[in-house]
């Protein structure tokens, strides 16, 4: 005779023996459901962990092993002066990614002046970007240039500073602390990556 498990009320029929000894079998049964449903549950659980780590290391390996932005520029380190004028070793760059610089910092945005090499690395040093050109300003390219590199400069409320840069020897050069890109022909895309890249993060030694 088989016997229903799933469903006990059909045993009215059957001896009271019977019945007892299937309740036990059944009470079993249904411990031994239970215990497979929690064990698929638990691997179920794990599976989707071990996915979402493994695929989560993967995003990441891919993303830090991207290349960056610019060139690298070994760091001259975060030496304090008290003025621009004072003295120091020259910088291996041009303009600067790091090195000697006052305490002082150039305001974020525009500026329609140059700033001091000694002043603008106070502002990468403090995670900023600086975007800075050479090109004649009575020029109507020159002008454009200006007025599209303002336009991605005013995108950010801090941490980024337009300025010209007259011993610039290319029209266009993004810096921030050990990094540097320099090139001739506007590229919004190209300046905004670079900004994304290296905004924000702080230098100060220790």
């Amino acid at each position: 005779m088989i016997i229903d498990m799933e469903h006990p009320e059909h045993w009215h029929d059957l001896p009271k023996k019977e019945r007892k000894k299937l309740k036990r079998e059944f009470y079993r049964h249904q411990m031994d459901k239970q215990l497979r449903l929690e064990n698929i549950k638990k691997y179920a659980i794990f599976a989707a962990i071990s996915l979402t780590v493994l695929f989560g290391g993967y995003w990441f390996v891919k993303e830090t092993s991207k290349p960056k932005p610019g060139e690298f520029v070994p760091s001259l380190g975060n030496k304090h002066i008290q003025n621009i004028t004072d003295p120091h070793e020259p910088y291996n760059s041009n303009p600067p990614t790091s090195g000697t610089h006052v305490g002082g910092k150039a305001q974020w945005g525009v500026s329609d002046s140059p700033i001091p090499d000694e002043l603008q690395l106070h502002n990468l040093e403090d995670g900023g970007v600086m975007v800075q050109y050479n090109c004649a300003p009575e020029k109507d390219d020159c002008q454009r240039l200006i007025s599209d590199l303002a336009k991605i400069a005013n995108k950010y409320p801090e941490e980024v500073t337009l300025a010209p840069y007259p011993k610039l020897d290319t029209r266009i050069a993004l810096t921030a602390w050990t990094r540097i890109d320099k090139f001739n022909d506007f590229n919004s895309e190209r300046i905004e990556k670079f900004i994304n890249s290296f905004r924000g993060i702080d230098h100060h030694a220790g």
